[in-house]
């Protein structure tokens, strides 16, 4: 058992201080129109219909109590340990009590085990046993239901929660061994309830509707200070209580008629209720439970994952700038080592180092901008002029892997609106990545780069080439967060071409090249205003 109190936000998913929602509330009051219903039926055109005696019906129907109501007053214990509340404890106490007192009712039952039934049993046993059960039980609901609200330094157990349940397991055994021995005992003391094994006394209308008053008294009681779900589905169960003593007193008084083998199913019912809620509200609270931590170990995995992206980001996308610095580097020591130094191309080639230096910053800035999903700095661009600019940052590769290009840009072209940073390093990556794949193959090398106008407006970049292509499986994943089909690399480049063109409200995809290699391509939307302006 549970020995600490849950805390009062916690106390908001217990099914004990959890307020119904409107569904609820209308499914009980369904439940309370059927019962009615079957009420007025029974009551009226079947009330005198005398059905024959079911010798299985007795057992059948104390078991289903007997486990029902076992299985509720575990399952209400279970929240006492949790909440510790006087009130859980007296409710959970008179569901035990109903799943105790059906045991003697069963055992004393004429001609269940016995004609006269067992434990020395006389005629009144079983139905003062019967009217025990059901006094009793409103009783406990009452006290449940002012208990609830008393006074905080009374409501709660203050003590160990297996010695209150312990406790109250001994007492109410107590109370039903005493009554058990009360009604077989002292038999011949007692009113005549019954004047033969199946017809009821004069006396029987006034005893079940005495009882009949008690539930409509806890109905009321918990009518006065309902909150939860379990206040709600206890009213229900009171109404299924007084509906049952009265078909089982009142239209035709005795044993084994329509209305009471209808009062025994409705017996069933009441017992059922709340154990369906409960089952019901544990069932939902265990999917929310796993629900809240999936979406806590997706966060987790999730956060690792952005950490380990962003710095494979970082390395990938700065890679391609210092690899241009280190090489315009190693040339302006070729061009000074020289016996006359070159001074106007090594001036060229720090001035390329500068500007190889102020595009990694542009690129980490860019990535950082990425990942925060802030305002990116967009402008009016011509497409044809970053591709220009992405072959010359990429001739010395082009030229080491004797790659033929074929640049094919279409003339004019819509404006696109876009970063110029984020846009440049697709197209360094996309040609980049066509290098690698050619690279890796011998033959005909050969790169084409071509833009064309889409039909809608916008414009669609092509980046082609002859190299090792891309298998099918790998086409599915292709685009994915740190999944590479290369031995040395880091599974970036394409999540982040993908990310920067959705970003711009466009479309990357790849499909296989013919005869061989692959080809990617991208469609950008045109700068609308820029668009109409030159239209006018």
């Amino acid at each position: 058992m549970v020995n600490t109190a849950a805390a009062p936000e916690e106390q908001h998913f217990i099914l004990s201080h959890l307020s119904p929602s409107p569904a609820q509330k209308r499914l009980a009051l369904g439940v309370v129109l059927v019962l009615l219903v079957v009420f007025f039926i029974t009551a009226g055109p079947l009330a005198r219909v005398q059905l024959a005696r079911i010798d299985a019906f007795i057992p059948a129907y104390a078991t289903a109590m007997v486990v029902n109501d076992s299985i509720t007053a575990v399952l209400l214990f279970a929240q006492f340990s949790i909440l510790r509340s006087r009130a859980l404890l007296v409710i959970a106490s008179g569901y035990l009590f109903t799943a105790f007192v059906v045991i003697p009712w069963m055992l004393t039952f004429p001609g269940v085990f016995a004609p006269g039934g067992l434990l020395g049993a006389g005629l009144q046993s079983t139905v003062w046993l019967y009217t025990l059960w059901h006094a009793g039980f409103p009783v406990f609901v009452i006290a449940y239901a002012l208990l609830k609200d008393a006074d905080p330094t009374k409501r709660l157990w203050r003590g160990p929660a297996h010695v209150a349940i312990l406790l109250s397991v001994a007492v109410t055994a107590a109370i039903v061994c005493a009554a058990a021995l009360l009604v077989t005992a002292g038999h011949e003391l007692l009113l005549r309830i019954m004047l033969d094994t199946v017809h009821l006394s004069a006396l029987a209308p006034y005893i079940g509707g005495f009882m009949a008053l008690l539930s409509v008294l806890a109905i009321v009681v918990l009518w006065t200070r309902r909150r939860s779900v379990l206040d709600l589905w206890l009213m229900v169960v009171m109404c299924a209580y007084a509906i049952e003593l009265c078909l089982i007193s009142l239209p035709n008084p005795g044993r084994f008629s329509v209305a009471w083998y209808t009062g025994r199913i409705f017996g069933v019912l009441s017992g059922s209720l709340v154990l369906f809620v409960l089952l019901y509200e544990i069932t939902t609270l265990y999917a929310r439970l796993l629900r809240a931590v999936l979406a806590q170990r997706r966060e987790r995995e999730a956060r690792l994952l952005t950490g380990d992206a962003i710095a494979a980001t970082i390395a990938h996308e700065v890679k391609q700038p210092l690899s241009g610095m280190i090489t315009h580097a190693d040339a302006a020591l070729r061009w000074l080592g020289r016996a006359t130094p070159d001074l106007d191309e090594a001036k060229v080639a720090l001035q390329q180092i500068v500007a190889d230096g102020h595009r990694a910053g542009a690129v980490i800035e860019s990535i950082r901008a990425n990942f925060k999903k802030e305002a990116r700095n967009r402008t009016s661009l011509d497409i044809n002029g970053l591709i220009e600019e992405a072959l010359s940052l990429t001739r010395g590769d082009l030229q080491r892997h004797q790659i033929l290009v074929e640049a094919a840009p279409s003339a004019p072209l819509p404006p696109v609106r876009g970063d110029r940073v984020q846009l440049q390093q697709v197209l360094l990556n996309l040609i980049t990545n066509a290098i690698d794949a050619m690279a890796a193959k011998e033959g005909t090398r050969v790169l084409r780069v071509k833009s064309e106008p889409h039909d809608d407006g916008g414009v669609i970049v092509s980046v082609a080439d002859t190299g090792t292509g891309i298998g099918a499986p790998e086409l599915e994943r292709i685009f994915d967060p740190l999944f590479t089909t290369k031995s040395g690399g880091m599974g970036m480049g394409l999540a982040i071409c993908r990310s920067i063109i959705e970003a711009h409200d466009g479309r990357l995809w790849v499909a296989p090249n013919k005869p061989e290699g692959a080809v990617f391509q991208f469609m950008l939307r045109a700068d609308a205003a820029r668009s109409a302006r030159a239209s006018r």
